[in-house]
């Protein structure tokens, strides 16, 4: 009775520890398709012993694409020299602003040709010269013996009963002494003959009347018909008729004879004012030194003289 008993017991033992085994391996999942074209491995057979049952490997994850090397970057040697970064390409600085000789600067000038009305032409070239430097901002800009150049636009002469000789000028370039030349429009304002001509606001010159020389011409004529009839006729009626007879000579010779000629001589001094400004290259205006014009001599003080020629 006794050992059926333990019988009994380890049978109940045994049947306790199958049923906790099955619990622990739980249910059983098939395994996974085979990939294809992969042969599966065959299964090994069961082992006669209960074991536990080992779950399948999951499938491996797919590989990361490989990220490519870097190479290396080779180590400077220690006395190479860095290569030289490119040059930026230089941006062109402006232009410098003009210097400006403003409206109304006077620029007296000194004539190196003579001209006459007697001979003058439009188209006569006309050479003059700077006596005084400008100057602005104590910078000089036109230097003493700065070359001037112009032009004569008409000329005309004296008429032979009335009118008076005229010349009417144009300045043109100015030559300064480096060479830098630059274009003058401008015209006389005064001029200094050594007579009495004048210059009106168009800048044409105008010559001197002869009015005082043939009131002149016609006394002195009547004076020496005076003389040669009173010695002719020996009596105041003789000198009567000398008298008239000289008058009149003087009276013809003032009708036929042209008034007196407009001239410039050499050494004539003009004076212009710029009616308009006039613009100079920075880069070319660099003068230390204020020049110094010619030395000639000035036109002597003379008296308008009707000219001889009655043509």
């Amino acid at each position: 009775m006794r050992s059926v008993s333990l019988s009994l017991l380890v049978c109940c033992l045994l049947a306790l520890g199958a049923r906790a085994n099955a619990q622990e391996q739980g249910p059983q999942t098939s395994p996974p398709p085979a990939a294809a074209g992969v042969q599966q491995a065959p299964a090994s057979p069961a082992s006669p012993v209960s074991s536990t049952a080992t779950p399948p490997s999951a499938p491996p994850a797919a590989a990361a694409p490989a990220t490519p090397a870097v190479p290396a970057t080779p180590a400077a040697a220690p006395n190479a020299a860095a290569p030289a970064a490119p040059a930026a390409p230089a941006t062109p600085s402006a232009p410098a602003a003009p210097i400006i000789v403003p409206v109304g600067t006077r620029l007296p000038l000194v004539l190196h040709n003579a001209i006459t009305t007697r001979n003058a032409h439009p188209g006569d070239p006309v050479y003059l010269e700077t006596l005084f430097p400008i100057v602005q901002n104590d910078k000089i800009l036109i230097p003493a013996g700065t070359y001037v150049q112009g032009e004569i636009l008409e000329a005309k002469r004296p008429g032979k009963v009335k009118g008076r000789g005229e010349l009417r000028l144009r300045l043109t370039s100015m030559i300064l002494p480096n060479g830098y030349t630059v274009n003058l429009a401008s015209v006389p304002s005064n001029a200094g003959t050594g007579g009495n001509e004048s210059v009106d606001n168009e800048g044409t010159v105008h010559g001197d009347t002869s009015k005082g020389a043939d009131a002149g011409t016609v006394i002195e004529d009547t004076g020496i018909g005076t003389a040669i009839g009173g010695i002719a006729g020996r009596s105041a009626e003789g000198a009567g008729i000398g008298a008239a007879a000289g008058a009149v000579a003087g009276l013809v010779t003032v009708l036929l004879t042209r008034g007196p000629e407009l001239e410039l001589p050499r050494g004539t001094t003009l004076d212009v004012v710029l009616d308009r400004e006039l613009r100079l290259d920075p880069s070319k205006i660099n003068f230390t030194d204020p020049g110094k014009a010619s030395t000639l001599a000035g036109p002597p003080n003379r008296e308008p003289q009707r000219s001889t020629i009655p043509f």
